[in-house]
């Protein structure tokens, strides 16, 4: 039995924290707002992310970050992207050495175009960062519905040991020593379903979700590969894998927010009516700037981008997709 924190009461969050209590380990679970934390004590149920999932009594939930982290061998990060800097900084005095910190937070810096591993390790150099993704909506996992992910680490010891700690008969783990790729899959793969939930909204079919989730995979490889991140990772559950579920799911906050854009709704409004965090606009903004910085041509990501900040038409948007100039599909295939 490990002693775990889960900084970050989302649903994702809750859903681990039940998985991992499941499996035998004593559970902290960390919400920012003790408002928040005294409900799910009471209730024993987060009814505002994960209605009808009941959470553990096992479970201790508290809105104070060192109860929830002094004692714990490992904490799993599950705060929105952009509150990871903020939420590291008051995690750096009190986590002990060698302390291992999972991200399952997906999304790049916009600042610094770091990952959510690199400001683990900026600003916890004591820690060990690993990072936890793959195709897995929160209301599935809490609902024990098969699901398969990934663990990455530098340390291949350390990935198996988490590896041992997440898997349960309903939850596979695979490890890889690929933290890049994986995190640029998670984070990508969100300005991708934006756009895929734009071309539903717009009441497009089957025919251009299906080149939208391609095309950009193509994409996401295309600046990952170039970053460092291996081909191998694009192609499993981290990449293709975690891309395919996120368009096609209206569990999919990014899928649901591209959709109201579709019908005509700002970015602003999109993002009030999902009222969950939108991690696909946090790194769209990101994602343009990669791509500037190591002069990778991202068609789909740069017109989800014009559409959420400059105000472009979707409309126009897909017919300067459509009238690009003709290409070959794949350039290292021979004639």
């Amino acid at each position: 039995m490990a002693k775990i924190g889960v900084i970050g009461a989302g649903s994702w969050g809750t859903a681990l924290a039940i998985l991992l209590n499941e499996n035998g380990n004593d559970v902290t679970l960390w919400s920012h707002r003790e408002s928040e934390a005294e409900k799910i004590r009471q209730t024993h149920e987060h009814a505002s992310k994960l209605p009808g999932i009941r959470i553990p009594e096992q479970i201790t939930v508290t809105s104070d970050l060192e109860q929830a982290t002094c004692g714990r061998e490992i904490l799993v990060l599950v705060v929105p992207s952009n509150c990871v800097r903020e939420t590291c900084a008051k995690l750096a005095g009190i986590v002990a050495s060698g302390t291992v910190i999972v991200s399952a937070s997906k999304g790049i810096e916009e600042s610094t175009l770091k990952s959510m591993t690199d400001i683990v390790e900026e600003l916890i150099p004591q820690s060990v960062a690993a990072v936890l993704s793959g195709p897995s909506h929160a209301e599935e996992v809490a609902r024990r519905l098969p699901t398969t992910c990934v663990i990455g680490a530098r340390e291949e010891e350390t990935a198996r040991m988490l590896q041992k700690l997440f898997m349960s008969p309903v939850f596979r783990v695979y490890i890889s020593p690929d933290m890049l790729g994986i995190e640029l899959g998670g984070a990508l793969k969100n300005v991708i379903a934006l756009a895929a939930g734009i071309a539903d909204g717009m009441g497009y079919g089957d025919n251009a979700k299906a080149a939208l989730i391609t095309r950009g995979m193509v994409e996401i490889g295309r600046l990952g590969i170039k970053m460092g991140g291996k081909p191998e990772t694009f192609s499993g559950l981290t990449g293709i894998g975690d891309l395919i579920v996120t368009c096609a799911s209206m569990h999919s906050r990014n899928r649901r927010a591209g959709i109201l854009l579709g019908k005509g709704y700002t970015m602003e409004e999109a993002m009030r009516e999902v009222n969950m965090v939108v991690e696909g606009v946090y790194s769209t903004r990101s994602a343009v700037r990669l791509a500037q910085k190591y002069d990778t041509e991202l068609p789909i990501i740069e017109q989800v981008n014009k559409i959420l900040f400059e105000g472009k038409d979707p409309k126009e948007a897909v017919s300067n997709l459509m009238l690009r100039d003709s290409h070959q599909e794949n350039s290292l295939i021979p004639w």
